[in-house]
């Protein structure tokens, strides 16, 4: 078994490559892989414990996500941890341990990069970020095509330092903002939060605004509000997934504000050629959950290229 240091797998995964990888997976690997809804196990008053299992006889893996996401930032540490475990289908044995901290931050921006390209409209010109975390990082560092970027973080010190840090790395124009700028006057908005109440109010979104919904994934957590849902056409990664987890979405649900055919589609549908966005006028959402073969094919591609 070789154990992948959070170092090396910055060094090697290509964030252009995840997103190839992802897209391959959803569209030819959903019909085939084995990936149960999420089991989530409380810690106490600690935190939660998610743990995402994903087979493919395809791939000839199987590999098994561990997360734990604390109540409260411990001493210099970070809110969520996670470890990857990539297993060899035919002799059982462990291939990869893998330190997926940031294995976890890429696929997940990777993947709403991935939805960014099929929803989003053409010529969008700034990238809105809520958060100043990990997510918030890998979301603005992947969705960096932008030539502005603004983000609201959960104050004006951690918005500005944020701002600045993204100014130098990826050599673009970045401003803290307020929500209400943020939500109003991006073509392309990332929740990456940890907020379990709505950011802003829905009705401020402009016609032809993208979000990708990342931060909230528990029934009784969101970051936008019935409005948001209500004017946009939503596409989700996987329905099982949202409909047992996304608050954003289950709170519209059972308040009777959408019904369930207000969700168009999953990403292999959106994938396989599904039409979503009708105009420039939409507004649309992807909510992503997280979704075990999204990691099961960063995994492979991460083991592949480990091999060369």
């Amino acid at each position: 078994m070789r154990i992948v240091s959070e170092a090396e797998v910055r060094r090697t995964l290509e964030p252009a490559k995840v997103i190839a990888a992802i897209e391959e997976a959803f569209r030819n690997h959903h019909q085939t892989a084995v990936a149960p809804t999420r089991l989530q196990q409380p810690l106490g008053k600690n935190g939660t414990l998610l743990l995402m299992p994903c087979y493919d006889s395809s791939y000839g893996a199987s590999g098994l996500k561990i997360v734990t996401v604390a109540e409260q930032r411990s001493s210099g540490g970070d809110r969520v941890q996670a470890t990857y475990l990539l297993l060899d289908v035919d002799s059982g044995q462990p291939e990869l341990l893998v330190a997926a901290n940031y294995f976890t931050d890429l696929r997940t921006a990777a993947t709403s990069a991935l939805a960014t390209k099929y929803l989003a409209r053409p010529g969008g010109r700034t990238l809105g970020i809520f958060g100043t975390g990990r997510q918030a990082r890998a979301h603005a560092a992947v969705l960096s095509q932008a030539e502005r970027m603004l983000v609201c973080g959960s104050s004006r010190e951690r918005s500005s330092g944020f701002a600045r840090q993204m100014s130098l790395e990826l050599g673009i124009k970045c401003e803290a903002a307020d929500a209400a700028t943020c939500a109003a006057q991006s073509d392309v908005i990332c929740t990456c939060t940890t907020s379990a109440l709505p950011l802003f109010p829905g009705e401020i979104l402009l016609p032809g605004t993208h979000l990708n919904l990342v931060g909230a994934f528990q029934p009784h957590t969101r970051e936008v509000d019935q409005i948001a849902i209500q004017r946009a056409r939503v596409v989700v990664d996987t329905y099982d997934g949202a409909l047992a987890e996304a608050g954003d979405l289950i709170l519209p649900l059972q308040a009777g504000a959408i019904s369930r055919e207000h969700l168009l589609a999953d990403l292999h549908e959106l994938v396989s050629g599904k039409k979503i966005r009708e105009s420039d006028n939409d507004i649309t959402i992807f909510k992503s959950v997280g979704c075990a073969l999204e990691d099961l094919a960063t995994a492979v591609l991460l083991r592949q290229q480990l091999s060369t």
